[in-house]
């Protein structure tokens, strides 16, 4: 037989507080980790545009592989730095499926913005066409990665559950 004890409800719902507050800070952490922070974000999209811009103009075959190179290497750089800096690494969160796919749409959408505006600008010198595709690219990658990583970070938040199912169990 089981004894009851009665139960203080005002204590119950402190110590409830107590256990989600630190739990929704390593949620807000993961998101601020997830988005790589503002340096990292305008650093990338600084290389960015240096690249593109310097593609777009025409360079010869040994300027593209220069290009390339240089690219990959500062934005490895980049990373590095980022991820000795990174307080926070969850086991189980490391990279959720949302953010492999929040990853490729903002690859789709400025990949599909660099080949239209490759296509729109054919008419014009390289000179003006590399930096005007490299500033539309980088636009469409700075306005999509907020969201983007929101999206993904919140899959993380909700444990995984789709929205319309949290909302229904409130």
């Amino acid at each position: 037989m089981a004894v009851s004890m009665p139960v203080d409800a005002e204590q119950a719902w402190q110590d409830l507080q107590r256990i989600r507050v630190p739990q929704e800070r390593v949620y807000d952490e993961f998101e601020r980790s997830a988005s790589g922070g503002r340096r990292m974000v305008h650093g990338t999209a600084a290389l960015m545009w240096v690249f593109l811009a310097g593609v777009g103009m025409d360079p010869p075959q040994w300027g593209v592989g220069l290009f390339v190179a240089a690219y990959v290497g500062l934005l490895s750089v980049l990373v590095v730095m980022h991820s000795r800096r990174n307080r926070m690494q969850l086991h189980h969160t490391r990279c959720p499926g949302r953010m492999w796919a929040a990853f490729g749409a903002v690859a789709v959408l400025v990949g599909g913005t660099i080949v239209l505006l490759d296509h729109l600008t054919e008419r014009l010198e390289p000179i003006c066409a590399g930096p005007l595709q490299a500033t539309a690219a980088v636009a469409v990658y700075l306005l999509s990665l907020g969201p983007a990583n929101r999206w993904a970070a919140e899959s993380v938040r909700s444990g995984g559950e789709p929205a319309a199912e949290r909302e229904a169990g409130r």
